[in-house]
């Protein structure tokens, strides 16, 4: 058989992950693929090479001569592509958007990211929506946000990747003498009659404003119309202060003055959220934010839905099929 003209390095990683663990469902976790996906990659290494590079058992993977003679080649391969992918600026900082300086799960991630992978400079960013953080990622002024990534413009999600990292329970913040505010969870059908501001208006969010518009539907519970755009804390606080809405928010956001938290319940309320970056990328801090999301995710129960739990068919047919 001719040698051949290209051998993709995406199939030589595939290579080197199966080569070190010696295990197909071990590399495919490292990779983030599935497994059968990882073996349709080595299956077409081998053809590409016209070699075994595998003997597979039921108990066992080894590698044939030929695969051991392959991996220096594969090694330096690799080397010189992530060489010349630092020259041109890989090696820079890694800017990561989390939404709002309130909200936990991006924050944990990026600080678990940066205990993974000390050497590389991740840096935080809070541009208060999906939607415009994922602008600015197509244009390469960002390299991940967190997010609905359900609720994005098709045209959008083109350009972009996601991984799926929580579901996020619902709450509401009331003032604190609001005739809820006594409750420990608060049920749906009792905010029925209620304008709750779920940020309408705000070109930032739209993905979370038709997320609860979703939520309201059939339920008597209006979305608060558009307000002029508060920015900085201080503000946001004045305007629903004065306009004593509910606002919906996720379980862990910051009480504020005069406020209180509360979980949604009856059903409870779930937010996907995903870590989303742009297609292409590749930058080895990402790797490990990747990781980190992954770990994270796992040792919590992001990825949990409890009994009974509401979230939209769009977002589940987004969240299962990443």
């Amino acid at each position: 058989m001719p040698a051949p003209a290209h051998v993709d390095p995406r199939l030589l990683r595939a290579f080197l992950a199966v080569a070190e663990e010696l295990h197909f469902t071990r590399a495919a976790a490292r990779l983030y693929v599935a497994q059968q996906a990882l073996s349709r990659d080595i299956g077409r290494l081998e053809r590409d090479l016209g070699a075994d590079l595998f003997v597979r058992t039921t108990r066992q993977v080894t590698l044939t001569a030929d695969g051991e003679r392959l991996v220096p080649y594969a090694r330096s391969v690799l080397q010189t592509q992530d060489e010349l992918l630092a020259a041109f600026g890989h090696a820079r900082p890694l800017l990561v958007d989390l939404n709002s300086p309130g909200l936990a799960t991006g924050r944990r991630v990026l600080h678990r990211a940066r205990e993974l992978a000390p050497e590389h400079e991740l840096m935080a960013r809070y541009e208060s929506g999906l939607t415009y953080a994922a602008g600015e990622l197509i244009a390469g002024r960002l390299d991940a946000s967190f997010g609905r990534y359900a609720g994005l413009d098709p045209a959008l999600r083109a350009g972009l990747d996601h991984q799926p990292v929580r579901h996020e329970r619902m709450a509401v913040v009331l003032p604190e003498d609001h005739r809820l505010a006594g409750l420990a969870d608060v049920p749906l059908a009792a905010l029925a009659g209620e304008s709750v501001y779920a940020g309408a208006g705000n070109p930032r969010t739209p993905e979370w404003t038709a997320l609860a518009g979703l939520l309201f539907e059939g339920r008597g519970i209006r979305v608060a119309p558009p307000m002029p755009l508060a920015v900085g804390e201080e503000e946001f606080q004045r305007i629903m202060a004065r306009t004593r809405n509910p606002i919906l928010v996720v379980r862990g956001f910051p009480a504020m003055p005069a406020t209180v938290v509360r979980p949604l319940v009856d059903p409870v309320p779930l937010s996907p959220v995903s870590l989303v970056w742009r297609k292409r990328l590749r930058h080895p801090a990402l790797d490990a934010l990747r990781r980190a999301a992954a770990q994270v995710g796992a040792g919590e129960g992001w990825l949990h839905r409890p009994a009974g739990s509401w979230l939209p068919a769009e977002d589940e047919d987004v969240m299962t099929s990443a």
